[in-house]
């Protein structure tokens, strides 16, 4: 039985991503390219590797029990081509999955330092509202707000960061600044789209209020910050998004807030990646250090 090495790389791709298209783009092919490999791979070690449907390419028993041992030689090539390098620096691409506003908000405004100590890393930031799996390889990393599961995943608790309730000024100013849980039923509120929520953990609203007298809502976050911010209503936000948005001012911090955990999963046959260490390292680190900003009082 003999087959082309490079024929894996190709499998690995399109396990990740499920198409043609995305495959071959990534690998800078075209999709015919992509499709004969594959099929000249199934050939070689005489397995189907792939179910075809019109929705993409699943795995099949055979190729979730090729993956790993897939995953495994180009984990070794990555580490052999690291050491040839000789400067120790860690290059290629690390995709991290998580949530909108802390992707946007928070992450992308630090990833300029990791980028600045480690010039060889390019950095793909996927914000998505619902979680990607990272056993498919839809991303390297996620960060997310719930304990993600799957087969051969590491997942780790790495911080946490606090939400209040924020309007704008002129809000407040025509509707009165509540005071107690008992005002709060008579303000306007912005908050998610309910049929469009995939993860319950970011209705966050309804750690302060059952029934809230919603005026708009949306699936981005970014977009009920900037409608509270002129004037919609209130909306319960992380603190890392809401401080520094000077449109925003915060009230009944001490009795309106919540708070989520902040969750690192990485796939197994990833961790010893130099590049994926180097990046679960920065978010950790960055996280802990910025412990006080995320946790605001």
């Amino acid at each position: 039985m003999t087959f082309d090495w490079n024929d894996l790389r190709i499998f690995l791709e399109l396990s990740r991503q499920g198409r043609l298209t995305p495959t071959a783009r990534r690998l800078k092919v075209d999709t015919a390219t992509v499709s004969r490999r594959i099929a000249e791979l199934e050939r070689a070690l005489e397995l189907r590797l792939f179910d075809r449907s019109a929705s993409g390419f699943t795995l099949t028993k055979a190729g979730e029990w090729l993956l790993p041992k897939a995953e495994a030689i180009q984990s070794h090539a990555n580490e052999i081509a690291l050491g040839l390098d000789g400067n120790g620096a860690a290059t290629g691409c690390v995709r991290i999955a998580m949530m909108e506003g802390i992707g946007s908000q928070y992450v992308a405004c630090r990833i300029g330092d990791l980028s600045a100590n480690h010039p060889g890393l390019m950095v793909e930031l996927v914000t998505s509202p619902m979680i990607l799996n990272l056993t498919r390889r839809e991303a390297d990393i996620s960060l997310s707000f719930v304990p993600i599961s799957g087969p051969r995943l590491t997942i780790k608790p790495i911080g946490k960061f606090s939400l209040f309730l924020y309007a704008s000024p002129d809000y407040l100013a025509r509707r009165g600044v509540p005071r107690t849980m008992a005002d709060l039923k008579n303000h306007d509120f912005v908050d998610y789209v309910e049929d469009l929520i995939q993860i319950r953990e970011v209705h966050w609203l309804l750690d302060v209020i059952k029934n809230p007298r919603v005026v708009f809502r949306s699936s981005s976050m970014l977009a009920q910050q900037a409608a509270a911010a002129h004037g919609a209503g209130l909306a319960f936000l992380p603190s890392f998004s809401a401080e520094p948005d000077k449109r925003l001012v915060s009230v009944m911090k001490t009795v309106a807030r919540a708070e989520r955990s902040i969750y690192l999963g990485i796939h197994d046959e990833l961790d010893g990646l130099p590049r994926i260490r180097i990046v679960s390292k920065f978010l950790e680190d960055m996280i802990r250090n910025d412990t006080r900003f995320l946790m605001q009082t």
